[in-house]
């Protein structure tokens, strides 16, 4: 891995600070609350963090162990200048998951954002017990094109000429420069929620993480393709534990033509909410009750004894 550098962002959630270190190189988790642990993870982007998640992570930490997580190379984890593939935050997911189950006894829950759902999901059927249940929200690989054209266990959607011309130095770092202006962090939240109001607090709080030594690198794998798995239908189909997925309607996220099998899965349930991605900025009471009450069901199913990891 690339030489860690000074992270000076503070915590975009409350709790006492984990950091992990491994394969995959450096993660950062605030941990709060006391009960049953639930690991809430974030989209990838060019401004991803913890920050995505902070309205579910206060809520959360009033009833279960809450570990709010900024993954390799983003929020206040090392932004290292190492390969991010989706191997990296697969590996970043397990960990996690296993340093909340040693420290708590129970096997951990999950809710992944966007893209990391696709890792949240991979984790939890490479290791069936890690995580007992999970939400997915808003997640990728379920537009029309995971049906119809899936891909091989390993491959990405990384567009092998774009990647090479991120990886030159220059152009990478002046293509990120350009991304993650003030105006078009803000354009890129409109998108998101679909609509012009977006969160303040947010959008202040990307425009101070993409200013870090570093930011660029895993947001350059994602812009390329490379973190994008094309055999998300067939992982999404192996999960054997509880689902939830939750997505908004509006945005540019809001594409799940490719979903309709879903609805012949035992354990899968479905819910949509008229919001962007990120539901709980936008209809926080509507949004929690039901998270709540997917966590209650799957605990109930599966029960709250140590796993037998």
């Amino acid at each position: 891995h690339g030489r860690p550098r000074m992270n000076t962002l503070a915590p975009a959630v409350s709790g006492e600070e984990v950091r992990l270190t491994g394969r995959f190189g450096d993660l950062v988790a605030q941990v709060a609350g006391e009960g049953a642990p639930l690991l809430l993870i974030h989209s990838i982007n060019a401004a991803a963090s913890a920050a995505e998640v902070a309205p579910v992570h206060e809520w959360a930490r009033a009833r279960d162990r809450t570990y709010s997580v900024d993954l390799p190379g983003f929020g206040r984890a090392t932004r290292a200048k190492q390969r991010y593939t989706p191997r990296v935050y697969t590996e970043a997911v397990l960990a996690l998951a296993a340093h909340a189950q040693a420290e708590t006894g129970q096997t951990p829950m999950a809710l992944g954002l966007s893209t990391s759902a696709e890792f949240v999901a991979r984790a939890a059927t490479e290791v069936p017990d890690c995580l007992a249940a999970v939400a997915l929200v808003t997640p990728t690989g379920f537009d029309r094109r995971s049906t119809r054209r899936p891909g091989a266990p390993g491959q990405t959607r990384e567009i092998a000429f774009l990647s090479r011309v991120l990886g030159r130095a220059s152009i990478g770092r002046g293509a990120f420069r350009l991304l993650t202006r003030p105006g078009v962090i803000r354009y890129f939240l409109r998108r998101t929620f679909g609509r012009r109001e977006i969160d303040e607090t947010l959008w202040r709080y990307c425009c101070e993480s993409v200013c870090l030594p570093g930011a660029e690198h895993a947001p350059l794998a994602f812009i390329s393709g490379s973190l994008f798995s094309a055999d998300m239908r067939d992982v999404y189909e192996r999960l054997r534990c509880p689902v939830w997925l939750a997505h908004g309607t509006r945005g540019d996220f809001s594409d799940f033509t490719g979903a309709a099998w879903v609805a012949s899965r035992a354990r899968w349930s479905v819910q949509s909410f008229p919001t962007g991605a990120m539901p709980w900025f936008e209809a926080p009471a509507a949004f929690l009750e039901a998270f709540g009450a997917f966590l209650e069901v799957a605990r109930t199913e599966v029960g709250r004894r140590p796993s037998s990891r």
